[in-house]
């Protein structure tokens, strides 16, 4: 079983936000699988089978900086550990267009991250970093992330989502080793080949 679990704020306010962007892969990858994600208390949920494993897609309701205690039910209720997990979520280091697998590590400055940690009591756990790059000189970090993609981002947001998605597949199938050296590497220049 693989716990695949897309980290955001709640609510309209928050939605297309770059914080949200891994509640956005995951809404994605619900869409993808045909499976509609429903209240579960602490979560939104779903459940499906990729290559004959189980899968639970999960966007915690919580927000960001308390998203721990939903991840923490999360397990408890499906008997899971927390290398069981894949967490998806924004990252101001990657630029954006980038998504990076790592099997664990500190926060990194990232609240939802710090909040699994402390909750679970482990940094031992998978995620995939999204990134949204680095705010303008002068442009509050908080308020970087709570803003929403520009529109001449949009069409490289969307492509990188697919592609989130589809290291999230690969990570459930064939498991995070060959989903890190798949999706690891940096994407070649439009027109150039991928070794």
């Amino acid at each position: 079983m693989i716990l695949i679990v897309g980290l955001g704020n709640p609510g309209r306010r928050y939605r297309g936000t770059r914080h949200n962007i891994g509640q956005a892969v995951v809404e994605h990858l619900a869409g993808r699988l045909g499976v509609p994600l429903s209240d579960e208390g602490w979560v939104r949920e779903a459940r499906s089978r990729v290559a004959g494993k189980t899968v639970i897609l999960a966007v915690p309701v919580t927000y960001m900086n308390v998203s721990g205690q939903a991840v923490r039910e999360l397990l408890r209720r499906h008997r899971g550990r927390p290398e069981d997990l894949l967490v998806v979520h924004d990252d101001m280091d990657l630029p954006l267009g980038r998504v990076r697998l790592r099997p664990g590590g500190g926060a990194g400055g990232h609240n939802g991250v710090r909040s699994l940690i402390e909750e679970l009591g482990t940094d031992r756990f998978p995620r995939l970093r999204i990134g949204i790059g680095r705010p303008p000189e002068g442009v509050d970090p908080v308020e970087f992330v709570l803003a929403r993609f520009r529109d001449e981002e949009r069409p490289m947001v969307d492509e990188m989502i697919g592609r989130a998605a589809e290291a999230a597949l690969t990570a459930a199938s064939r498991g995070l080793e060959a989903a890190m050296n798949r999706f690891n590497q940096r994407p070649a220049p439009a027109g150039e080949a991928v070794p």
